[in-house]
């Protein structure tokens, strides 16, 4: 192994299509439509799906939900909050960072303890977008 690179795992199309099967699970049970985007360990799309009802706009979101975690090491979307809201000039900051969602329901995929990939839901509340992330990841690891 050289000194020059790294080698990281990444999550499958597989993995990303159980974690899409158990977060639509999880949602037609809180009968809500949401999009459910899923990424590799380095944020890159690898599934993508929009339920029928669920709105248009929410497409995007998912997937910066997805990505924000990937990119930032498979920190929650909903931790962020916790560490911007008494550091004024981080959260004015940071806020204007390209695809950065600070709001719950992108969740980590872990493997062996290391991030593989991500979830990211939109179109409930943070609450529920959260639950269904989860179950989605759930499903993988």
């Amino acid at each position: 192994m050289s000194d020059d690179y790294v080698l990281a795992p990444s999550a499958t199309l597989s993995a990303a299509q159980r974690a899409i099967t158990a977060a639509i699970k999880q949602a037609e049970e809180l009968s809500i439509d949401v999009c459910i985007a899923v990424t590799d360990g380095a944020g890159h799309l690898l599934a993508m799906v929009r339920m029928d009802r669920a709105p248009l706009l929410c497409v995007q979101i998912a997937q910066d939900k997805a990505y924000s975690v990937s990119a930032f090491g498979g920190l929650p979307t909903s931790d962020w909050w916790r560490m911007l809201e008494s550091e004024p000039a981080l959260l004015h900051g940071i806020v204007k960072t390209d695809r950065l969602m600070v709001f719950g329901g992108g969740v980590p995929l872990v493997a062996d303890g290391r991030t593989v990939g991500a979830v990211g839901v939109s179109g409930g509340s943070s609450e529920q977008d959260v639950q269904i992330a989860e179950a989605g990841a759930s499903a993988v690891g």
